[in-house]
This record gives C-alpha cells, structure tokens and sequence, in this order.
C-alpha cells in the first residue's frame, strides 16, 4: 500500500511528552516507594546486624554501578526499548527473591532490585534527553515529582505496615506496580528514542565516554552533586529505620518518617519557582549547607532519639529541594551527542552513592556507634555546599527562544 494511504498516526510512533515521562515516573515511584522501607528491614532481619547490612548494599552498589555503564555498551546491540523492559523484569526477579527472607537469597534480591533502578533510570534519562529540550529539564524534573509524590509519600508507609502484617505483601504489591510500568511503557510507544538506526560503527567502549566525562569539570561538579545528595537518602532511608530499632522507637518509624518527608515532593514546583527566581546555584547551596548542619545536629542529640528523627527530617526537607534542583547543574552541562552515554555516567550516582554510603558506613561503625554515620554524611553534605559556590550564578536562568521545538504537557 502506498504510504500515503497510511494514517499518521499508524506511520509514526507520536512524541512523547512531559505528562508520559512523568506518568512513567510516577509508576516506577510506586515500585521503589513500596519497598524501599521494607527491604532495610528484610535484608536487617535476614542479616542480623548493621554491618552485615552495609556490606550486602555495599556488594549490590558495585554490581549495580557496573551494570548500569555498561547499558549503553548493551543498548548498541540491545534496542533501549527492550533494555528497559528488562530492568522492569529485573524489578520482578528482585522481588521474588526478597520474599524469602533467607540470608543465602536477600543479597541477591538486593542486587537485582538495584540492577533495575539503574538500567531503567539510564533508559529513561536517554529518553528524556532525546526528546524534552534543555530549557524544559527544570519544569520536567519538578512535573515528573509532583505525579511521584503520591507514591513517595504513601509507599514507605505502606511497606512497612504490609512487612509487619505479612512479610510477603510488599513484594506482591511492588511487583503489581513493576508489572504496569512495564505494559505502561510499551502502551506509550517510546520505541528506541530519536536515534533509532543501527549503528554502523564499533561498539562505544564504556572506558572511551568515562574520558570525556573527566575531560568536563561541569559534568564533574554535577555527577558529584548528585552523588552527595543519594548519599543523604541512603542514610536516610537505610540507617534512621535501624537506629530507630535499635533505639527502642520500633520499625515503623523510619517509614513513617519517610513518607512524611515525601509529601513534600507535591510543593517541588513551588521549590523550582524560588530556585528560578533566586538561581539554581543558591538554591544548591542552601540545600546543601542546611541539609549537612542538620544531619551534624542529628549526631549530637543522639542520647535524645526523637530529636535525631527531627533532625533528619529536616535535613530530608532539603534533600527534597536537592531532588528538584540538584540534578540541573549535570543535565543542563551534557552535550546532544553524549545524551545516551553521559545518561548511564549520570545514573551511576545512585550506584556509586549505593557503594560508598554502606562502605564508609561500615567503616564509621568499627570506631563509632551509629549516630557516627549521620555526623560523617553531614560533613560530606557541607563539602559539597564549598564545591556548589564554583557554579555559574545565572545557571537555570531562562535564555531567549531560538525558535525550538519542545515537548508540551
């Protein structure tokens, strides 16, 4: 049949826009919400104590850092459309796993659920990429937040309270939500992004983009903002919930206190309208100075657990703000021909702060009890605010149009 008697819309797959990234998002939210209180309390009652707990995430960082290089390597033979759906079938491999509760399988379950989060968290920022231009990323980042609000804001406490009433239960509604992301992607029709011929050249050697990364000290500064602040999460959401066990609190603090901070990810564009207003470069600051002195705070009135958790809560405020304007500094840096392989150098901060969070963990523990991992991710959060005062000041300000064309909710 001649193309002309095709319909358009049966031509052409149409282009996807902010509300299908920040749908995805939001999916994807309900599946880590849900288990990312739950899991620090199956691998803690697996392994039996805080270190053993920091070495099984520490051993899942590194496999999930190398994995998540290694996707745009893979996507060269792998089309992305079938390299994120198999990070969502890692998602339900993780789970099933984790439902053991035995202390032979749950490492392994950690190891798939974080091969998951960064094979489909590299897919996705390719997509993005691709397809929102780079005067939009701030309004896509605060748009993709709002629709994952709710599942931040529900999930942690849902998970513990499913944990505690049937330790299955979690995994079985997490994996409900795996399994909608995954039939969601396909329903949207992302395919394999804008650049969707075979290559006719050599593989990229994953080494070869790494030597560009460390050739741009912008690229540098933003990686290394996003590490600090997963970093802060981590203990947030790994280390609260055990010195909350382990100071007599019970195990549904740290989830509750989770998703009370979440909530806070429904005012992310109020967040992003002051950063525009006073500079993404203050903003980082702000969050960065503030979200470190609290976590020093959180140290020092130990001897008083209620006030620790008020502590992190208020560090996790900023964190919050360091979600929404934190990653820019990296985004708004990457060049349109690197999107794909600076997305996977960009993802690695999640596995990265993954293996350096539990290690220094580790390592703060064998001189220092637990509230020594809060002063430590405090003093790293304030080098970061001395690093954020070399950003430009107008980074993240409106530039005139040159006519562009960019997606619309």
């Amino acid at each position: 049949m001649p193309n002309h008697y095709i319909p358009l819309e049966l031509s052409h797959s149409p282009a996807p826009k902010m509300r299908h990234f920040a749908l995805l998002a939001g999916i994807e939210a309900s599946v880590r919400g849900t288990l990312i209180s739950a899991m620090p309390l199956v691998v803690y009652d697996a392994l039996g104590s805080a270190e053993a707990t920091s070495s099984a995430y520490f051993m899942a960082g590194i496999v999930a850092l190398g994995c998540g290089l290694m996707v745009p390597w893979a996507t060269r033979y792998l089309p992305r459309r079938l390299a994120y759906s198999a990070g969502c079938v890692l998602y339900l491999v993780g789970m099933a796993l984790a439902v053991t509760g035995t202390a032979a399988l749950v490492p392994f379950a950690l190891i798939c659920l974080a091969t998951a989060t960064a094979t489909t968290f590299v897919c996705f920022n390719a997509y993005v990429l691709d397809y929102i231009d780079r005067a939009e990323l701030g309004r896509t980042q605060s748009i993709q937040m709002v629709y994952a609000a709710g599942p931040w804001a529900l999930g942690p406490m849902t998970g513990v309270w499913l944990y505690d009433w049937w330790a299955p239960a979690p995994f079985l509604l997490a994996g409900s939500f795996a399994t909608g992301l995954l039939v969601t992607f396909w329903v949207l029709r992302l395919g394999n992004g804008k650049q969707i011929k075979r290559a006719k050249g050599p593989a990229v050697n994953p080494l070869a983009y790494l030597g560009r990364f460390f050739q741009q000290p912008r690229l540098i500064a933003g990686w290394m903002f996003a590490v600090m602040r997963s970093c802060g999460w981590w203990v947030y959401v790994v280390y609260l919930p055990i010195f909350c066990i382990e100071a007599g609190l019970g195990d549904k603090v740290g989830g509750i206190a989770l998703s009370v901070s979440n909530a806070l990810l429904f005012i992310s564009p109020l967040m992003l309208r002051h950063a525009r207003r006073t500079s993404v470069r203050r903003s980082v600051r702000l969050a960065f100075g503030l979200c470190g002195g609290l976590f020093l705070m959180a140290a020092v009135v130990s001897p008083l657990p209620w006030l620790t958790v008020v502590a992190c809560m208020g560090a996790a405020v900023f964190l919050v703000l360091l979600d929404v304007v934190g990653g820019l500094p990296f985004l708004m840096a990457v060049k349109p021909s690197e999107r794909t392989e600076m997305s996977a150098v960009y993802s690695s901060f999640r596995d990265v702060s993954g293996i350096l969070t539990p290690g220094f963990a580790w390592l703060v523990l064998l001189v220092a009890p637990l509230p020594g991992i809060f002063a430590a991710t405090g003093a790293g959060l304030l080098w970061a605010f001395a690093v954020a005062g070399r950003l430009h000041p107008r980074l993240g300000a409106a530039r005139p149009s040159r006519g562009a064309v960019t997606a619309t909710e």
